[in-house]
């Protein structure tokens, strides 16, 4: 992973930082045994992965073809050691 930019866009940061914050928001309702806070917080999780999919469908996420390896085909047809 260390060679990719897996998960290093705004749409990932954005949705990541959000559902922390519901985690947190969760966690402490749960100790104040509140299940509709709870609840609310689990929402507000489930609000970052809608909103960090949104943002990548508008274009700030990675690229699809970002993933993609050269061949074994191709590595040798440019010259690169296979």
């Amino acid at each position: 992973m260390a060679g990719s930019s897996h998960g290093h866009t705004p749409a990932a940061w954005t949705g990541v930082i959000i559902a922390f914050i519901g985690f947190c928001v969760s966690g402490a309702f749960t100790v104040m045994a509140s299940p509709l806070g709870f609840c609310a917080g689990m929402v507000i999780v489930a609000l970052g992965g809608v909103v960090g999919l949104a943002m990548r469908a508008a274009g700030l996420g990675q690229p699809k073809t970002a993933h993609a390896q050269p061949t074994r085909a191709v590595r040798e047809a440019v010259g690169v050691d296979a």
